[in-house]
């Protein structure tokens, strides 16, 4: 059995993702913009081996918060999905002054896997998922404006923080190296959410076959000592060439550090 947090499972894929676990038998932090919503669908699931912890995503002291909440309610982490996402049409800040899109789609995973990873490495073989997106091959990264000030578009923004997702997970997987814990991303498919629904005004498959590919990273043997690859039908896929590009990725990462910085510090 593992234990494994998901972010973004009260609806979608999210919770999809943690349903699936569930019936095989794992233990799954269950998490939800508000306490409330992480325990009605707990509920909904009609489970005991679920917990519920909870934050919005776009506040950063929230993710820290959220991160307090797993490591008091477990000493290791054997599974950290980065699943929650947003879709934004207009350009909006969050509290802390990032763009929307950015803010719940990278910089809150980043927060999150900083304030987790010793959680994680406390897991004799931990794993690290990042629900990404083909959309990332409309991605247009622009370190010296990664608040869209000069141009907001929705699709790009979002196509952009799928590709940040790519970018992440190979410079957390390089960082990763010689140890026992793994970073990898994923494509789900084009699958019939809320989000596609908004985003892009369109149906897609099941969340049946979307969840598929985060569970198989999380729980499959044969992919215990993969790391910083890029998946589509739970099969290694190339992701664009923008998205493999390590000097970006490294560029990245320390952007998103200076931006951190003051949630790191405290």
């Amino acid at each position: 059995m593992k234990t494994i947090l998901i972010t973004g499972a009260t609806d979608g894929i999210g919770r999809e993702t943690a349903r699936q676990l569930l019936a095989q038998g794992h233990r799954v932090l269950l998490h939800g913009r508000t306490l409330e919503r992480a325990q009605q669908t707990i509920q909904a699931l009609d489970t005991l081996t679920a917990v519920p912890v909870w934050g919005d995503l776009a506040e950063m002291r929230q993710v820290l918060a959220l991160a307090d909440q797993v490591r008091q309610q477990v000493p290791a982490l054997d599974v950290l999905i980065h699943n929650a996402g947003v879709y934004e049409h207009q350009r909006r800040l969050t509290p802390d002054g990032f763009e929307m899109t950015l803010a719940v789609n990278h910089f809150a995973p980043f927060l999150l896997t900083q304030a987790l990873l010793a959680t994680v490495q406390a897991s004799p073989q931990g794993r690290i998922v990042t629900v990404s997106s083909v959309a990332h091959q409309g991605g247009r990264l622009d370190l010296n404006d990664l608040t869209f000030a000069r141009r907001f578009d929705g699709y790009t923004a979002y196509a952009t923080s799928k590709l940040a997702n790519i970018l992440f997970t190979q410079a957390l997987a390089k960082r990763l190296a010689g140890t026992a814990t793994t970073a990898n991303c994923l494509h789900p498919g084009v699958i019939e959410t809320k989000l596609l629904r908004s985003g892009f005004s369109r149906g897609g498959a099941s969340i049946t076959d979307g969840a598929r590919t985060s569970v198989y990273l999380a729980t499959a043997d044969a992919v215990r000592a993969v790391t910083g690859q890029y998946f589509i039908d739970s099969r290694p896929a190339r992701p664009m060439a923008i998205a493999r590009d390590a000097r970006l990725a490294e560029a990245l990462w320390q952007a998103s550090m200076t931006a951190m910085e003051p949630f790191l510090a405290r």
